[in-house]
């Protein structure tokens, strides 16, 4: 097995399992590539090097021992919002942070699964923006093209899952931050039902937009790590039925009635699809046609659903920012959201919690019609690092609904949805989601797997330095 990428979540499950390699191997090697990518990349908040080296001693012992568990020895991240014990949980801010006393239910469950949990990803503060950086760590890059950011706010889980320096990671979703940095990463993207993975010591994260979910090169790859992170704490407020996502990689899903979605949901502020985006979707779309699917241009009843989000996530700021170390530190967009946030935080966001109802029984209804929808990720390939960072509020908002008006009406919702690659914009990944109702993640899953067997995306990487990235779906 190779060292200078990181083989996939399943097959090094495998070969750990086999005998053909070492945990101790698998991570040191993740462990060499995640310190010579740093200073370029810039993926991790937090490594941990010694602490991975010791457990990965200890999951080979297991393994020689007869153990077998999903993931023993195999190295993963997780995104710098989760909590792991002995580490602090800075999500993007600025200070000096203590170190947490116990492991998220996430990380729990991962560790449960046997993983050894290399080091914390780069997120952009408290998870607002679609881009990975600041102040307080840098400028986390695209490995597809250094100059680009590979999104946000899960960026560094995308950077490091795409560039190869761990084979699958965890990230949040609470307005597409799993999504979008997916689908400007050529990777596989997550975003499961609120409560399928447990966001833990919190049991609504941003009011209940926000889960955690899983980027991975392959679709089996993600659900086996959703398969593993999945569960429940005791006293999570959201505990969906389980599934077994792993299961439904292999499954055919049938004829599907696939809606293509490729109107913006209602914004306060101005979003235009570009066309080249446009048209990678509409060949993701012709290619489900192909498959046998009936695919159908239609909208899914938004209406101003974005009223309900607003709210919930500003709630979401007040309460993270009301716990900072050094809340001085805090960007001034941060600030001025939480001071919103606060002001939001009685009648509006009761209100807003409470529109939820109405809204699974309005767009609900439409999957009487229809069993999927596809839909754009981005409206636009990825931005240049830097781009948004000076920004002031208004402008930094204007610029983040033009870049990305689709993919948070679904965290309102709270139902699954899944980034698949879409191809390239002059040399740039973007990606396409498939949507469904509650609990859909199994047919979703089938469904993603179906293309890739087709259109083989995870067989490309990001180019080395003298090379130049593809242009076109393949």
């Amino acid at each position: 097995m190779t060292s200078d990428r990181a083989v996939g979540l399943a097959e090094s499950a495998r070969a750990l399992a086999d005998g053909e390699v070492t945990s101790r191997a698998l991570v040191a090697q993740a462990l060499a590539r995640i310190e010579a990518t740093q200073g370029s990349l810039n993926a991790f908040r937090v490594v941990r090097t010694e602490a991975a080296l010791a457990e990965a001693e200890a999951a080979d012992k297991e393994l020689a021992a007869g153990v077998r568990r999903p993931l023993l020895g195999v190295p993963v991240a997780v995104k710098d919002d989760m909590n792991v014990a002995g580490e602090p949980t800075a999500f993007g801010c600025g200070g000096e942070f203590p170190p947490v006393a116990e492991d998220g239910e996430a990380v729990r469950r991962l560790r449960a699964a046997g993983a050894v949990i290399v080091g914390k990803t780069n997120t952009c503060e408290l998870g607002q923006w679609p881009f990975t950086e600041g102040p307080a760590f840098g400028a986390t890059r695209n490995p597809w093209h250094p100059e680009h950011t590979p999104g946000g706010s899960s960026g560094g889980s995308a950077a490091a899952v795409a560039s190869g320096l761990v084979p699958a990671a965890l990230g949040s979703d609470g307005a597409g931050s799993v999504r979008i940095p997916a689908s400007w990463t050529h990777l596989i993207g997550i975003k499961p039902q609120r409560g399928r993975i447990s966001t833990w010591p919190r049991g609504e994260s941003f009011q209940g937009i926000t889960v955690n979910g899983t980027l991975a090169r392959t679709v089996t790859d993600a659900a086996l790590l959703l398969d593993a992170a999945a569960g429940n704490h005791d006293l999570d407020p959201h505990r969906p039925p389980s599934i077994d996502a792993s299961q439904a990689v292999g499954r055919d899903p049938g004829r599907l009635r696939i809606a293509l979605s490729l109107k913006p949901p209602f914004t306060a502020l101005p979003a235009r699809l570009q066309p080249e985006v446009r048209a990678r979707v509409v060949q993701l779309a012709e290619k489900l046609s192909a498959l046998g699917h009936v695919v159908e241009e239609a909208d899914p009843p938004y209406g101003q659903i974005g009223l309900t989000f607003i709210p919930r996530a500003t709630a979401g700021i007040a309460e993270w920012a009301s716990e900072v170390p050094f809340p001085a530190l805090l960007d001034p967009r941060t600030r001025s959201a939480a001071r919103l946030g606060r002001l939001l935080g009685g009648a509006p966001l009761r209100v807003a919690r409470r529109a939820e109802a109405a809204l699974h029984r309005r767009i609900g209804a439409f999957y009487e019609s229809y069993d999927v929808v596809l839909a754009p990720t981005t409206a636009a390939p990825p931005p240049r690092v830097g781009a948004m960072l000076e920004l002031g509020g208004f402008a930094t908002d204007r610029a983040m609904i033009a870049a990305c008006p689709y993919a948070w009406p679904w965290n309102v919702l709270g139902w699954p949805g899944v980034n698949v690659p879409a191809g390239f914009v002059a040399g740039l990944p973007v990606g396409a989601q498939l949507l469904g109702p509650a609990n859909s993640e199994p047919l979703l899953i089938s469904l993603a797997a179906q293309l890739e067997a087709e259109l083989r995306w995870h067989e490309l990487w990001p180019p080395q330095q003298d090379e130049t990235a593809p242009t076109a779906v393949v």
